[in-house]
């Protein structure tokens, strides 16, 4: 099976998406340490924490994997944090989406809602993509279009909880974060990486850290949002995914 995606991302630096995909990129240089974050979906208090437990600074870059609104308790006091301060930056997810298509009743600030509407797709650094779903590692990614990049979970999958899912089959040399899917506990497949840990539901708020390769996790303070176990991506070891 070719893997185009991961050689693609390997060997090339500009052009790399479809027409239409907003793409940002990073100079890592620039940072001491950077952090990627999964889903934080309003949660603020959590999202605090974390960044206390990072013991994050002006020289320090923070990346969000993008949902940072809805289902919470605070998605203005979560956007509030994130817009405010230039080192903590986010894509956008699939629930902003949905705010940008005026399909949820969230009132935001008229700062936040300009905030929401400049958010990329993806962010890359070398070595590194961040998108909010995930990629499919069977087509370029030049053919992903902004739905693709913002909902993909399990491209080849009869049932997308059963899998296997989009990093099952991912074998790139760079590093491809993401949330949407809701995991267990966080998990690094050989390349792929999953952040979104539920902490609405009743999970962790969970952070990588790029240059220490390790994982930082926050426990949710209550669960605000249920989710029926069977929307859970539950691991066996290191590699099956299982309901």
């Amino acid at each position: 099976m070719a893997i185009t995606t991961g050689e693609q991302l390997a060997s090339e630096s500009e052009s790399r998406f479809a027409e239409g995909v907003p793409h940002e990129r990073i100079d890592a240089e620039e940072w001491t340490n950077i952090y990627v974050v999964g889903d934080v979906h309003g949660c603020r208090a959590e999202l605090e924490t974390l960044l206390e437990r990072l013991d994050v600074s002006d020289d320090d870059l923070v990346v969000f994997v993008g949902d940072l609104a809805r289902k919470g308790p605070d998605t203005e006091g979560v956007l509030d944090i994130v817009r405010e301060r230039p080192n903590l930056v986010s894509i956008r997810g699939n629930n902003e989406a949905k705010i940008l298509r005026g399909e949820t009743d969230l009132d935001l600030s008229e700062a936040n809602a300009e905030f929401v509407r400049s958010l990329p797709v993806a962010l890359s650094w070398e070595g590194a993509l961040v998108v909010h779903g995930g990629v499919d590692p069977r087509r370029d990614l030049r053919d992903h279009s902004v739905d693709d990049l913002l909902n993909m979970r399990a491209p080849h999958a009869d049932e997308e909880y059963v899998g296997p899912l989009w990093y099952d089959e991912y074998d790139g040399a760079t590093t491809i974060f993401s949330g949407h899917t809701v995991h267990e506990r966080p998990h690094d497949a050989d390349g792929g990486v999953a952040l979104d840990t539920g902490c609405v539901h009743g999970g962790a708020l969970t952070a990588y850290d790029w240059h220490a390769e390790e994982f930082v996790e926050v426990s949710a303070e209550e669960t605000y949002v249920e989710r029926s176990a069977d929307k859970i991506v539950r691991l066996d070891g290191d590699g099956s995914v299982f309901r």
